[in-house]
């Protein structure tokens, strides 16, 4: 069956609810903390990937896809084992709301890395986004170094790694599309939470996680990643990037109020102010550049 317009966005937008209860469900566990909860998450992350894929295609198909990726898909698959990490360890060191604030600015650094890489140029209204939501970044950072808890500010610079990792991918996958052979970089979702759950694993060592919390984080590398990682996957195919972008958003605000209201994380004026001077940025550039014509290359 065509996917719809109209089908995409309720695509997207439940992929950014399904991504936005993370930070409700790491404040639940019992024991898992830093890297171990983020091995864990990766590894059933995988491990629910291996099966939908092979259910999407076929085992064999999975299996010849990852032999012949080439450097694209790998590099692809280090960007999202950069993103799963950073993420769950920035959750561990400071507050759900500002590793979600942070992460919003994957627009932004796209569209600067895109600028470097692809010679798109940037539109006075980026620039203008850019320098808003970098007030909005500061003025949550400039706090959080005032209360000389430097967990926080460090949980900050971590998430910021996933903006950055995102944006990277983002390129890669842009620049993919546009090769006379353009490769399914599907699998690269699998190959960074291998990576991930790879890289996080000494330091995870002795492992403490009781069945309850394996029981959630289970719930996390399932439901939570692998199946709106899909989602998104099949929305992007119809919407434009700015659509995606502005879509996405969505797990800012509904990470949020989970966090708010199942976790009983309250929100401070720095990070309130701040996030919300990112995300009208983030979100007057997105609805403009719906309007604007398509970037030019130079």
């Amino acid at each position: 069956m065509k996917l719809t317009h109209a089908r995409a966005v309720g695509l997207m937008a439940t992929a950014a609810l399904l991504w936005s209860m993370a930070g409700v469900v790491t404040r639940h566990l019992e024991a898992a903390r830093g890297f171990e909860v983020t091995f864990w998450r990766s590894a059933f992350n995988a491990l629910a990937l291996v099966a939908l894929l092979s259910w999407r295609g076929g085992p064999v198909a999975l299996a010849r896809a990852l032999r012949d990726g080439g450097p694209t898909l790998w590099l692809s698959g280090l960007c999202w084992s950069v993103m799963f990490t950073a993420f769950m360890l920035g959750i561990t060191l400071t507050t759900v709301a500002n590793v979600l604030v942070t992460m919003a600015l994957a627009p932004m650094v796209t569209a600067l890395i895109a600028r470097a890489v692809l010679g798109h140029r940037l539109p006075a209204r980026t620039w203008g986004a850019i320098a808003l939501a970098g007030l909005g970044i500061a003025w949550m950072f400039g706090a959080q170094v005032r209360t000389g808890d430097a967990r926080h500010w460090l949980g900050t610079a971590v998430a910021f790694a996933v903006p950055v990792a995102a944006a990277v991918n983002w390129t890669v996958l842009q620049r993919q599309g546009r090769s006379a052979a353009p490769r399914d970089l599907m699998p690269a979702v699998l190959i960074g939470a291998v990576l991930s759950a790879l890289f996080t694993l000494p330091a995870a060592w002795p492992l403490g996680a009781s069945r309850h919390d394996l029981a959630w984080l289970a719930l996390l590398g399932g439901f939570q990643l692998a199946v709106p990682c899909l989602l998104a996957v099949a929305a992007a195919r119809v919407l434009s990037a700015p659509e995606v972008a502005l879509l996405g958003l969505l797990e800012v605000i509904f990470g949020v109020a989970w966090a708010w209201l199942g976790a009983g994380e309250g929100l401070s004026a720095p990070v309130l102010g701040g996030g919300l001077l990112v995300l009208v940025a983030l979100a007057g550039n997105e609805l403009l550049g719906l309007r604007a014509p398509r970037p030019q290359l130079g």
